[in-house]
């Protein structure tokens, strides 16, 4: 389900809160099937360096996307803390890997700020908006933007599928 401001602000959203370093994100709740903790996946060429590989969930096989490597960020480092959020992206089930779930938060309008605009030189088009709770800055993504239709036919055309 993809977001716009003015459906934001139609009422509360909820959003499954995680981090990936010392960030946090929100996505909607309405996109999580399942959160497991992290598990070996097995790798698959020929896809972007973001699709780390897939797992046989329950005989679906589910890509594997790694959103430290997806947003460009450090080392990956898995620990038993890692997890991956299980989600239902435009009928297809893709996992992302991130360091940590935290919460679940019911956002009303007043706590979420637009994107702030970055300039063309950074691409912030998955951003929903930031929301400020409680001393907490968490970015919203709209996650069917950040992972794109294309990128999971890539991992499609490398599988077979």
């Amino acid at each position: 389900m993809q977001h716009d401001q003015t459906e934001l602000v139609n009422g509360n959203a909820e959003f499954l809160v995680f981090t990936i370093g010392d960030v946090e994100y929100g996505i909607d709740i309405l996109t999580v099937k399942e959160i497991r903790a992290y598990e070996a996946v097995t790798k698959i060429v020929n896809t972007p360096p973001f699709i780390i590989g897939f797992i046989n969930l329950r005989k679906t096989i589910v890509p594997i996307v790694d959103m430290r490597i997806r947003f460009n960020l450090d080392a990956v480092i898995y620990d038993p803390f890692t997890v991956v959020i299980v989600l239902n992206i435009a009928g297809r089930l893709v996992g992302i890997v991130v360091d940590g779930v935290s919460d679940v938060i019911a956002l009303p309008p007043d706590q979420i700020r637009p994107a702030p605009k970055m300039g063309a030189s950074l691409d912030v088009q998955f951003i929903i908006g930031i929301a400020a709770l409680e001393g907490r800055m968490i970015v919203l993504t709209d996650i069917e933007r950040l992972l794109s239709v294309e990128d999971m036919a890539l991992f499609n055309h490398a599988v077979g599928q």
